[in-house]
């Protein structure tokens, strides 16, 4: 447990499932509200990073609860069965104090085995509580909960239900709107996960009423359990609870036959049965159990408010109408019951119960121990403990005397003597008790779990003894009965006590947590014989075991109970009750009010009462948290008999002889009792004395246990007074066990021994934390002749004398006791500041109440002034600082929950206390044990001599000089803001320095100038606050009779202050200077790099340009890199101040040398640091014995040592290259240097296999560490100095290397997007602008320079001409079968002949190019007019771009820009610049393409308008041709109706058949043909009345030659290419020759064109 709480300085997730207990447990001790969360972190993990689907097939079940690893219900059970019985009652204290269920019964690892009903981890939990009892009458009830009579509510399921049971029950306890979880349910975190242990597990959870009734569920307090599974699988605990319980509710399911014998027997068992329907009726025809069927109900005997329908309700309600059921049958009086007659039903059943035969022997033997109690605590105490007496106060205060008189010098007083001798006769007739008897051999066992049960029955009986003796002087009603099983409340009580003390009207605000004082064992897990089964005929036959104390109840503590109060004891009351003190009221045989011892099995009743009228009388809960806090002379604890123990040892040794065996092995016991956790008394402050020999024994045995060299010590004290909490709090911080300050008289000051883990060794320097607690500071005394301010003063002296730190608790409830309270500790530093060193201080607040925190400052203003601490610490920290924790031993109900920060502050404080423990271990080494034994003897001997200044009963003193401490901060403060303002004005003056005269002497000069002047100042302000301090004493009449103490002090802590401030000021100002020259230094290096990035990023671009290869982050880095190289080796940095290095180098390599054992040649790291000229040379100290005797005997004898002077040149070469690396990289000297430069020589020597001597790794580490120390000196020469600034430039070269590839980026984006733009956008429009007017120009030049593209016949007679010239079969057989595309492919080849030969072309690109070139431009400029610099999205301008061009007759091109491709955010300027050099790189390009050869088939599918179409449509003519020979129409007016071809075609040209209608033969040609006469011209004209056929043209015969021509020459090449017989030609036919076709041509268009 101390792993895993008290060394814990944070919260832990757990790793691995098998983590899931440390992690319970810990965050338990927190009191965390998520302590049950079964969170794992590997599996979160693992299902977070799972690739396939084998994490989901294991978690398939877990539906959505994957990161939990187990059921929670699952991991408490686990916890419980693995740990011993007493870690269990730890957990359930716990766990109570969380508002978590308890497990009551807890199921057997073996399902066949019984199942285990958990008592003991029940035991010395305490709660209070407050019933809404009648007439406004209110009191205030605690109780232990497993003696305390209460109603057990039990709730089970039968069948499945889809209600959650446990749900309803938190609903229950706190309200349907608190967020406290109890019971865990499926609804929680990992609650729908499988339940694999917990099934028939029993938890309890208790209901607490605060007396608030808009808060409070339920008037009085309630148990409810909860049966966990199917209750027909679980049937022996069924019976258990229905016999225990007080009423049982079932939430019935899918019942059948077996369920309702189940039901009918818990009739049986239980009258009190209250039964839930959740079955649904329609999905559950076949059910037999049906709650409506009014057979059943009279079979069960039920009533009608017994059975709720819950089918249709939710939760929420459910729980409301359960609440109200309950509510009516609590005023008809359910019974009530102990957890310990529960015990003895589980064993009726068959059930085991934990506390075994070893457990009731332990019993038996307290029992025995404690035997005569009951006859009263004095006389018990004057019996058994004589040694506490009014002996050892007696001794105590003779001795004091006699110190006194020791130190004066003067002569003992013989009277004084006599008494000594008188006491110590008598002491010495001391022969052991039986009770310590008994208990010292009840400890000498070596069962320590014997021991345990021994130390914790003790604790609980002296626990609940002590609550009996409180209430012996009130008297119970003896009208009070209990009537089968029920206490009948008899009120009239409550109306005398109302008449009586007036009307109380007391809020339940808050109250103590009261726990069991338990010893914290660490044992082995021997539980076998502890959880043994307890038979029925044990339990019988016991008569002093507690679970055969419970056979009759005595006082109901809900119920109130009725007294009457004789007038004359009237004031009697009011004085106890104003007290805080619990009692329980009985009467008597006179009916008078009465205190009465109350029983063993006695609840307890602890009355508070408030008189609205009397402010003295008033006993608010505000003001008094803890009724018991008041001492109690008939208390008696386990510290009582300790201490007994150690007065029985010390008497041994003042007389021998009374000493037996057993008495010299008390020293062994307390020791083993120590190193278990049980405190050890240092001091009795009830006698206030020291048993000093008992103590030296103590620490000499536990220095004996302890390992030699282990025995460094730290003492840790909480000082607070009686009400400060002090054991609760260091339980919380550290999980030990101080007896607590509950109705307790014990006062001393108590130890308990940690030894350290090993991490925490290292850190704190020490092996063993000593804590020590001051039990009972500032209580109100019961012995009115002893003066108790003495006593008080005496402890806290000696605990503070004793620490090496110094916890100050504060707590909320000083009221009165503020002044007395904050002398004692005030007078306690005091003396020890005179005496010896003064611990560390630390100030721990409860709360926020005014009380504590203003004490809190005031101390920590005493513990400032003493230690001589300043409120400027150079590293930001503070031994003295407060921190407040708002923890649960505020809360007067558990009931209450925890403060949700209270985990988190006390990890925080632990935090603090454990930096502030390491920071002290730095400043002083630790003591060892002896040591603080010879400590406690100095100050002890220094309090009973009274050898301070300021005597023990001196508070004045205290609070004068504490009011002057705070004052003195007041004081402080102002010199340091005097001070702040003027380094403000100092800073000023710095900075408006300006950059320019950074010389070096200058700076100097004025910094030595400020700093003369803060000195001054710093002299001047002091001068003031010593004369303020002065006057301030002298004022005081108090301080002035001790100013030659005081004053000293203060001139101290002056001096201190100054010497601190004069210092704080010059470093700052150091600081302020290094800062703005390191600021302006950085400025000009980034302006420096800055101007280098630009040119580096230009270059960067303009190579992206031209090889069109995009950058890789590699590549930029590299030249980054280079230029950063460059820029810091060519910076100026200051020179270093000298400063060398040898020591560091020679105290690594010495480190070096120690780790790997080499310690026997440290005498060889004194040549380091001298000038060394040769190099390293191999000897023969380097080799072995037997290695230098085989090469006397061998041939090659030099061999050997050859191979290792070559390895040794080798590692040097290496080593010498890496110094150089290390000295060109721009960075300062660092350890790690050498450090490295060590490993790389080893790495090698384990690579090289040579075998040679340690002696050769030594010098030659040695060699080369001095050989690199003159290369490291001088890099550490040029950097150290500004070495703040090279860091600072360091740190930001990431941030540098990111902007310059950031610039790069942007600037290349900013360059490619501007290219696309160009490529996209600008070129094509230019492309456009450019070839659109070219094709008319070229075929307006065609035109210029052939006639025959003028008209249309003149075209057509060309082609004529041409054909006949070339005389080629196919080239008219193109012209006749596809006339207009032979007539274009004609153009064309006149248009590329023209384009091959024409020298225009070039002239009209260019001219357009720089026409369109300069409109754009101009664009570009017109866009950037006002946004210069600023970050524009380009996209926006780049379309203004467009629209200026498109004003200026240029058609853009800009489908492209709908996309994100150039919406791209530059500055605009620069983007423009880019357009602009694109545009030109353009234009370049562009003409180095036109000046090129033309290629004429990509030139003209690039025009906008094609010259060969264009001159087509000037010469195509009409698109008509003949209906007969297809001869084109050659009528070339415009709008023509009637077609006329001149020359028609002979038919044997044609490839029509016969029996079409073109078979008719022309005009032209009929005159000629074989006298055809079957048509006439007339008849032509009636079938096509668009065409005109006139035989009568005097020329057709002249036209028709050229046909004939033809048709003569390729006759038989028509008939083949037509598949048919060749045409019969007329002889004259024949005769036609080429050149007369070709005159009649030319005649024929002459004729047309003079027509």
């Amino acid at each position: 447990m101390l792993d895993i709480i008290t060394w814990t300085l944070g919260n832990q997730s757990p790793l691995e499932p098998s983590d899931l207990p440390k992690a319970f447990l810990q965050s338990l001790w927190l009191l965390r509200q998520d302590a049950r969360t079964p969170w794992c972190e590997s599996l979160h993990n693992l299902i977070t990073n799972d690739d396939n689907n084998s994490t989901g097939k294991v978690l398939s079940s877990f539906k959505g609860d994957s990161q939990c690893a187990i059921n929670p219900l699952d991991l408490v059970t686990a916890v419980y069965m693995s740990a011993s019985t007493f870690l269990q009652q730890e957990i359930s204290k716990r766990m109570m104090q969380c508002q978590f269920s308890i497990p009551l019964v807890l199921p057997n690892k073996d399902p066949e085995e019984p199942s285990c009903f958990l008592l003991w981890p029940l035991r010395g939990i305490e709660g209070q509580w407050r019933s809404h009892a009648i007439n406004k009458c209110r009191r205030i009830q605690e109780g232990d909960l497993a003696s305390t009579c209460m109603p057990l509510v039990t709730f089970v399921r039968l069948g499945c239900c889809s209600v959650s049971k446990s749900q309803v029950l938190n609903h229950m306890l706190h309200g349907v709107t608190s967020s406290c979880q109890t019971f865990l349910h499926r609804g929680m975190e990992g609650g729908q996960l499988p339940r694999r242990l917990s099934g028939g597990l029993v938890e309890i959870g208790w209901h607490l009423p605060t007396g608030d009734s808009t808060k409070d569920v339920f008037p009085v307090p309630l148990v409810f359990s909860n049966l966990r599974g199917d209750a027909s699988a679980h049937e022996k605990c069924l019976t258990f609870l229905c016999k225990a319980s007080s009423a049982i509710v079932v939430f019935c399911g899918n019942l059948k036959e077996k369920e309702k014998q189940l039901l009918a027997s818990c009739k049986d068992r239980n009258n009190k049965l209250i039964l839930i329907d959740l079955l649904d009726t329609e999905r559950n025809e076949n059910r037999v159990v049906g709650f409506v069927d009014e057979d059943l109900e009279e079979y069960m005997g039920l009533p009608e408010e017994s059975v709720i329908q819950g089918r249709d309700l939710s939760e929420e309600e459910l729980a409301s109408k359960l609440c109200d059921t309950l509510k009516n049958l609590l005023p008809d009086g359910l019974k009530v019951i102990t957890l310990e007659e529960a015990a003895e039903f589980a064993v009726e059943i068959g059930l085991n119960v934990d506390e075994g035969p070893i457990c009731q022997k332990a019993m038996a033997s307290v029992e025995e121990v404690l035997k005569g109690l009951d006859e009263g605590s004095d006389e018990y105490r004057h019996k058994q403990l004589p040694l506490q007496g009014p002996l050892w106060s007696k001794l105590a205060e003779l001795e004091k005397a006699e110190s006194k008189q020791r130190k004066e010098r003067t002569e003992i007083d013989p009277q004084l003597q006599k008494e000594k001798n008188d006491t110590l006769a008598e002491l010495r007739s001391y022969k052991m008790t039986p009770a310590m008897k008994i208990f010292t051999d009840a400890l000498f066992t070596k069962d320590k779990v014997k021991r345990a049960y021994f130390l914790s029955w003790l604790t609980l009986r002296l626990k609940k003894t002590t609550k009996q003796n409180k209430t012996q002087d009130l008297l119970t009603n003896p009208q009070t009965v209990k009537k089968d099983g029920m206490l009948v409340d008899l009120d009239t009580l409550e109306q005398r006590v109302k008449d009586t003390l007036g009307e109380t009207d007391s809020i339940f605000q808050e109250g103590t947590e009261i726990q069991c004082v338990g010893p914290k064992l660490q044992l082995s897990e021997q539980q076998s014989e502890g959880s043994q089964q307890l038979n029925v005929s044990e339990s019988k036959e016991k008569t002093t075991e507690p679970l055969s104390q419970q056979k009759e109840h005595h006082l109901d503590p809900i119920m109130a109970q009725e007294t009457s109060i004789n007038s004359n004891e009237k004031e009697n009351v009011l004085n106890s009750v104003s007290e805080p003190q619990s009692c329980l009221l009985e009467s008597g045989e006179n009916g008078t009010l009465s205190f009465k011892e109350k029983k063993p099995n006695e609840s307890e009743l602890t009355l508070t009462m408030d008189d609205s009228t009397s402010d003295k009388q008033q006993m608010s809960l505000d003001n008094c948290a803890d009724p018991s806090d008041e001492p109690d002379t008939c208390a008696l604890g386990p510290e009582h008999f300790l201490r007994e123990m150690g007065l029985i040892f010390e008497l041994a040794q003042i007389s021998p002889s009374s000493g037996s065996q057993n008495v010299l092995r008390l020293p062994s016991l307390a020791t083993d009792l120590l190193l278990y956790g049980i405190p050890l008394e240092l001091m009795d402050g009830d006698a206030s004395n020291i048993p000093i020999q008992w103590l030296g024994c103590v620490f000499g045995e536990l220095k004996r246990r302890l390992p030699q060299e282990q025995c460094r010590t730290r003492v840790l004290t909480n000082l607070g007074d009686y009400n400060a909490k002090n054991a609760e709090i260091l339980s919380a911080l550290f999980g030990v066990k101080f007896p607590e300050w509950k109705k307790q008289t014990s006062r001393g000051v108590y130890m308990v021994a940690l030894c350290l883990p090993e991490n925490l060794r290292k850190d704190m320097k020490c092996d063993v934390l000593l804590l020590i607690e001051v039990r009972g500071l500032c209580s109100v005394s019961l012995d009115s002749k002893r003066n108790i301010l003495i006593d008080d003063n005496e402890m806290a002296t000696l605990a503070t004398g004793l620490s090496d730190f110094l916890m100050h608790s504060m707590s909320s409830h000083s009221g009165s006791d503020f002044e007395t309270n904050l002398s004692v500790r005030v007078n306690a530093l005091l003396r020890i500041k005179e005496y010896s060193s003064m611990p560390f201080c630390q100030f721990f607040v409860q709360n926020e109440n005014v009380n504590s925190k203003l004490q809190a400052s005031q101390l920590r203003y005493v513990s400032q002034v003493l230690l001589q601490t300043s409120k400027i610490e150079k590293d930001g920290k503070t031994t003295n600082c407060t921190v407040s924790v708002k923890g649960p031993w505020n809360k007067m109900s558990l009931s209450e929950p925890v403060d949700t920060d209270y985990s988190g502050d006390v990890l925080k404080f632990k935090e603090i206390l454990f930096e502030a423990l390491k920071r002290s271990a730095a400043k002083a080494e630790a003591p060892v044990l002896p040591e603080f034994m010879r400590r406690l003897c100095s100050v002890w001997d220094a309090i009973k001599e009274e050898s301070f200044s300021i005597g023990l009963q001196n508070t004045d003193i205290a609070l004068a000089f504490s009011l002057l401490c705070t004052e003195f901060s007041y004081w402080e403060n102002n010199l340091l803001d005097n001070m702040q303002s003027w380094l403000m004005g100092a800073t000023k003056k710095i900075f408006t320095t300006k950059g320019e005269a950074l010389d070096a002497s200058i700076q100097n000069d004025l910094l030595s100038e400020l700093q003369k002047e803060a000195s001054e100042e710093v002299k001047a302000e002091v001068n003031k606050l010593t004369s303020i301090a002065e006057i301030y004493v002298m004022k005081e009449e108090t301080l002035k009779m001790r100013s030659d103490k005081f004053m000293p002090i203060l001139k101290s802590n002056i001096d201190n202050l100054q010497d601190r401030v004069t210092e704080e000021i010059t470093e700052r100002l150091e600081a302020v200077y290094e800062s703005h020259y390191s600021s302006t230094q950085l400025k000009k290096f980034e302006a420096l790099l800055e101007t280098e990035q630009e040119s580096k990023v230009d270059a960067l671009v303009e190579k992206s340009k031209t090889t069109k290869i995009l950058l890789q982050d590699a590549e930029i880095e590299d030249e980054f890199e280079a230029l950063w190289s460059k820029i810091l080796s060519n910076f100026e940095f200051r020179p270093s101040e000298t400063e060398d290095i040898t020591p560091r180098v020679e105290d690594i390599l010495r480190q070096n040398l120690i780790s790997r054992g080499l310690q026997k040649h440290m005498k060889k790291l004194e040549i380091i640091g001298q000038n060394q000229n040769s190099d390293f040379q191999v000897c023969d100290e380097h080799f072995g014995y037997r290695s230098r005797l085989k090469q006397m005997f061998e041939d090659n004898n030099k061999q050997h040592k050859v191979e290792a002077q070559q390895v040794a040149n080798n590692i040097v070469e290496e080593c010498k290259q890496y110094i150089a690396d290390k000295c060109n990289k721009p960075a300062g000297f660092s350890d790690s240097y050498i450090t490295e430069l060590l490993r790389n020589i080893e790495k090698s020597l384990n690579e090289k296999s040579v075998a040679t001597r340690s002696a050769f790794e030594v010098d030659l580490k040695v060699y080369l560490c001095n050989a690199s120390r003159q290369d490291f000196q001088n890099l550490h020469n040029r950097y150290a100095k500004d070495a703040q600034l090279l860091t600072c430039i360091t740190e930001r070269k990431s941030m540098y290397l990111a902007k310059f590839i950031y610039n790069f980026r942007k600037r290349d984006q900013c360059q490619r997007v501007a290219q696309e733009f160009i490529s996209m956008v600008i070129k094509p429009t230019v492309l456009e602008y450019i070839n659109r007017p070219l094709g008319i120009s070229i075929a307006e030049e065609i035109q210029g320079k052939a006639q025959q593209y003028h008209s249309s016949q003149a075209f057509h007679q060309s082609l004529l001409e041409e054909m006949i010239k070339e005389d080629r079969f196919e080239v008219f057989l193109e012209y006749l079968l596809f006339y207009d595309n032979f007539r274009l492919r004609k153009i064309q080849e006149t248009v590329t002949a023209h384009l091959t030969e024409s020298t225009n072309l070039g002239q009209w690109r260019h001219q357009r190019l720089c026409e369109v070139v300069g409109k754009i431009e101009e664009a570009v400029n017109e866009s950037t007019e006002g946004i210069s610099g600023v970050l524009n999205d380009t996209k926006p301008l780049l379309e203004r771009v467009c629209l200026t061009l498109e004003k200026g007759d240029v058609n853009v091109i800009r489908t492209c820009l709908t996309g994100p491709l150039f919406s791209i955010t530059v500055e605009w300027n620069r983007f423009a610049k880019c357009l602009l050099e694109s545009v030109a790189a353009m234009q370049m390009d562009l003409d180095q393409e036109f000046s090129k050869i033309v290629d004429v088939t990509q030139l003209l599918n690039c025009l906008t308008v094609k010259p060969q179409d264009y001159l087509f449509k000037k010469v195509k003519g009409c698109d008509k041709q003949c209906p007969l020979c297809r001869a084109p129409c050659e009528e070339e007016d415009m709008g023509h109706e009637v077609h006329k071809a001149l020359l028609h075609r002979p038919k044997g040209m044609l490839p029509y058949a016969s029996s079409s209608v073109s078979c008719i033969s022309c005009p032209e040609s009929m005159s000629e043909d074989t006298h055809d006469t079957s048509t006439t011209s007339n008849v032509l004209h009636s079938l096509y009345p668009d065409w005109s056929f006139s035989p009568d043209n005097t020329n057709s015969t002249k036209a028709s030659d050229y046909w004939r021509y033809v048709l003569v020459k390729f006759n038989e090449r028509f008939a083949q290419e037509f598949k048919r017989e060749p045409t019969k030609i007329p002889e004259e036919w024949r005769r036609i020759t080429q050149e007369q076709a070709l005159n009649s041509l030319k005649e024929v268009f002459l004729t047309r064109t003079s027509v």
